[in-house]
């Protein structure tokens, strides 16, 4: 099966793509889009999938990729990365617009299905829940890892993702104090570049607000800023590393986060607080979850966890059995059983 790429640049931004890249569209050009449609028509695409998030593309609430998706001669697949439970009136249009035009719907947990079946009443047949892919990658123990990231004999806890306010980072800041006073040699390692838009507008500020908080506390020698974006084997060499994996969202709307699959699919005893692909995935003891700006229940989780050598493994080894389902291979292999329809 060949496949090509449609991918999106920003206003203003150029980027490097591979090969796989044979178009590109302008997030604000509406020119774009309607070239990019009549690309795909010429180039005998036989079936489309389109990767939907907001934030992506231009107009109000992304409206410009209807530009492109009403042009199509050939069957839409798409899949919502955020299915949202209360859209405003232009959201709710623009994605009943897409939902209209798409053949099929592929979300990644059961109350994004839920949301489509109750928001937007479409039929349960035109939905299928794929989760999130996860590398296939061996169980590892954590200190090959450690020592070739330079973290011998620390227990590690680990944030990473694009840097903004809705993370929720300040919640575990403020739980290190007691962390560190359960546990002296741990570390709570944020890995991540500040969200592009959040840079455009406010430069660093939020990131050096948080250096603030933890020197304020005191902890500042236990919070570690790596301010990168890295590649993937390295990336995967972090999530080795660490101890307990923490997601400390604000918000309870979240029906996916790939940060959260990704250390799931690792091994990782993860923390959280409840937004809902977290509570999907790490519900029966897979992993434990936390209230919303609780920093003392955070504090206690995790020094709880990171204490127990015996439970945090045992948690451990059954989030990484019961992940085996979600390897790249696997949601693959569903994503071609949708486009076979």
């Amino acid at each position: 099966m060949e496949t090509c790429v449609v991918a999106m640049t920003d206003t203003g931004c150029t980027y490097d793509y591979p090969g796989a890249v044979r178009f590109q569209v302008n997030d604000e050009k509406i020119d774009d889009y309607v070239q990019a449609a009549g690309f795909l028509n010429q180039a005998d695409v036989g079936i489309v999938s389109l990767q939907h998030e907001y934030g992506i593309f231009g107009g109000r609430a992304g409206a410009h990729i209807i530009e492109l998706l009403s042009r199509l001669k050939m069957p839409l697949v798409t899949t919502l990365h955020t299915v949202l439970g209360e859209p405003t009136p232009i959201q709710h249009d623009v994605i009943r617009r897409i939902i209209d035009t798409s053949a099929k719907l592929v979300v990644m947990s059961e109350k994004g299905k839920d949301i489509l079946r109750s928001v937007h009443d479409v039929p349960a047949r035109k939905i299928e829940v794929i989760p999130h892919g996860v590398p296939d990658f061996p169980f590892l123990e954590t200190h090959h890892a450690k020592a070739k990231l330079g973290f011998g004999g620390k227990m590690i806890i680990l944030t990473f993702g694009l840097l903004s306010p809705s993370k929720g980072i300040e919640t575990v800041i403020d739980a290190m104090p007691g962390i560190v006073k359960s546990c002296p040699n741990a570390v709570y390692v944020i890995l991540g570049v500040t969200h592009p838009n959040l840079v455009r507008h406010q430069g660093e500020a939020y990131r050096d607000s948080l250096k603030s908080r933890a020197r304020e506390l005191g902890v500042e020698d236990h919070v570690v800023f790596l301010n990168q974006f890295v590649d993937q084997a390295t990336l995967l060499d972090f999530i080795s590393m660490c101890d307990v994996y923490v997601t400390p969202y604000l918000n309870e709307t979240q029906t996916t986060s790939g940060t959260l699959a990704y250390s799931f699919g690792l091994g990782r005893a993860v923390v959280s607080t409840p937004y809902w692909h977290a509570k999907e995935l790490l519900g029966a003891g897979l992993g434990i979850l936390v209230p919303f700006r609780d920093p003392k229940a955070m504090s206690i989780e995790i020094a709880s966890l990171l204490a127990d050598d015996v439970r945090r493994h045992s948690m451990r080894k059954r989030a990484y059995a019961e992940s085996r389902s979600m390897t790249w291979a696997q949601t693959a292999k569903r994503y071609l059983e949708v486009f076979a329809t």
